[in-house]
């Protein structure tokens, strides 16, 4: 069981818990099950998950609240799983550190796909899924890597420093980050990052929606404030009004 990744299922609804866990450990996972808020934030903190799943309407504190406690000191992926459909909750939801967003009646397949994704596109840290990567000699940069502003940033390992120090993004901060500086400065709308967060379940040609369009203001908030961005100087995002983002320039060229 040791070699299990562990995944814990917070919801109110029994037979929801009893559907997941078996779904779950179908896939290969051990899995905890916590009916409310309380219960699920001692139980992640003691068993470390990799994947949470979370439902917003708990009896005592609701998932949002549960979300921000975890993200204190867990870098789990997180999955808000809910019968609730309103944009706010959707939006709402990663601003405060949600990785998806699937709403009931759900597919069981569907769910083990996204999270599959997840899992294949590790974050930097504790949940990397590859504990051993490829070996560099010591002051030898790595070739995979990206510099910009004192950031690096490496797709392979996906992790991010600044400074030396390194910074837990989600998946959707990791990528809209890197396609920004892939862009080299060029501006990215709001749909085109959009497009760049759809998974594989997402029809590609499918027109891109407001909320994708919100979600990804919210996302580049977050990034922004992990990376203690300045807004009124920034290093590395910049927004450009009605449009978008694009990579801030680089200072070193300016000061040459």
């Amino acid at each position: 069981m040791g070699d299990l990744v562990v995944a814990v299922v917070v919801d109110y609804d029994e037979d929801i818990r009893n559907l997941l866990e078996a779904v779950l450990q179908q896939a290969g996972f051990e899995v905890y099950c916590a009916a409310n808020g309380l219960e699920a934030v001692s139980l992640i903190r003691r068993e470390d998950p990799s994947v949470v799943i979370l439902d917003i309407a708990l009896p005592d504190i609701d998932g949002f609240e549960v979300l921000r406690r975890i993200r204190m000191y867990s870098q789990a992926y997180v999955v808000v799983l809910t019968g609730r459909t309103d944009e706010s909750d959707v939006l709402t939801s990663f601003h405060v550190g949600a990785d998806d967003y699937v709403t009931k009646p759900f597919k069981p397949r569907e769910l083990r796909v996204r999270i599959a994704a997840m899992l294949r596109r590790p974050r930097g840290g504790a949940y990397r899924i590859n504990p051993d990567p490829p070996l560099i000699e010591p002051g030898t940069p790595d070739p995979a890597s990206m510099h910009h502003n004192g950031l690096t940033l490496n797709p392979k390992t996906r992790s991010v420093t600044v400074g030396g120090d390194a910074v837990g993004l989600s998946r959707r901060e990791f990528d809209i980050l890197h396609e920004l500086i892939r862009r080299k400065g060029a501006v990215c709308a709001r749909a085109d990052l959009a497009r760049v967060l759809r998974t594989e379940l997402d029809e590609e040609d499918a027109p891109i929606r407001q909320s994708e369009e919100r979600s990804v203001e919210v996302h580049v908030g977050n990034l922004r404030q992990k990376l203690g961005e300045d807004p009124k100087a920034p290093r590395w995002l910049q927004t450009v009004r009605g449009i978008g983002y694009r990579l801030a320039p680089d200072q070193s060229a300016m000061h040459d």
